[in-house]
């Protein structure tokens, strides 16, 4: 892993310095407190996975303008609004290891905030001139609220169903990657065939990349994690580990785990037995290998492209995301 992550590293260098230079000079608020704000959550630690994927794309697109680079941050923006208003309904403590925005700036500052990042984001991408650009953006800013406003209707249902739990992840992630792979298609005048390639590159890559983060709840540190473990299922969020295993336990077991994930103000003993039954019922196994099976398939969506270094990143980054330690 470490090897996996020097020569990602290695190989995009160059274009992870300039897209935090285009965040910081394209952020252009009026108001210093808005920059504050939005400088706590877009310059914590967070790993420009896709805006280095719009820069990818286009590149593997043989795009030659001058516009990836800002338009790449257009997508970290909507995605840190997102996070903004996210840590706000579950009222998250942390996040990327430092305390959540609104502990320090209050709700309304914070909402309000995520609203400039999401209008600033419809910006920068309108100046693409490109109106399929805009409405993708416009329809990906949609299905997320809605996956957000779907995974609360659904709060500590011990009967959340698996098919449930991937319309929310669809809705709330995979699109994200999705989007940032098109999009990048469509500024560099891609092929019909690359751009669905790309998309289904992006889309694949976005579903394991959410479920490798739900596996994460589950077997990381909070040092490691950047966010409290076992806060989702303080939050009351049902995901793939848990629905699965509940699935398979018989009802004695299944009772034990129902009134952990019941009880909000569970013991750190509550959590290991938690855990310790759902890799006994597979529930860890399962994701997991579910997850592997996105990435190859985002992996062999690749095939229409001649071979690249572009490519071979593009080829370790999904490795990346199913292996990465955080």
């Amino acid at each position: 892993m470490n090897d996996l992550k020097h020569r990602i590293f290695s190989a995009v260098k160059d274009d992870l310095d300039d897209i935090e230079k285009a965040l910081a000079d394209n952020l252009n608020p009026y108001l210093d407190l808005v920059s504050e704000v939005a400088g706590h959550i877009l310059f914590s630690g967070g790993k420009r996975l896709r805006p280095l994927l719009m820069v990818l794309s286009a590149r593997i697109c043989g795009y030659n303008g001058n516009y990836e680079k800002t338009f790449s941050t257009a997508l970290e923006y909507l995605h840190a609004a997102t996070l903004l208003h996210d840590d706000v309904v579950d009222e998250a403590t942390l996040r990327r290891g430092k305390p959540a925005a609104h502990s320090k700036w209050g709700a309304s500052i914070t909402i309000l905030v995520g609203d400039y990042l999401l209008a600033r984001a419809l910006s920068i991408s309108a100046v693409t001139g490109r109106l399929r650009i805009v409405k993708i953006l416009a329809g990906l800013t949609e299905n997320m609220s809605q996956g957000e406003v779907h995974q609360l209707m659904r709060k500590g249902d011990i009967n959340l169903t698996e098919a449930e739990y991937n319309e929310v992840i669809r809705r709330k992630t995979a699109m994200l990657f999705e989007a940032a792979c098109r999009v990048s298609a469509i500024l560099a005048d891609a092929t019909e065939e690359q751009e669905t390639a790309l998309s289904e590159f992006g889309y694949n890559l976005g579903i394991a990349f959410q479920m490798a983060d739900d596996l994460f709840d589950y077997t990381l540190e909070t040092s490691e994690f950047g966010k409290e473990v076992g806060a989702d299922l303080r939050e009351g969020k049902l995901t793939l580990p848990l629905i699965y295993a509940l699935k398979q336990a018989p009802s004695g077991d299944r009772d034990i785990m129902i009134k952990i994930i019941q009880d909000p103000q569970f013991s750190e003993a509550d959590f290991k037995t938690l855990t310790g039954l759902l890799e006994k019922y597979g529930g860890l196994t399962y994701t997991h290998n579910t997850a592997t099976s996105f990435i190859d398939t985002a992996k062999k969506a690749l095939a229409v492209f001649d071979p690249s270094a572009t490519k071979d990143t593009m080829l370790d980054i999904a490795d990346y995301v199913l292996n990465r330690s955080v």
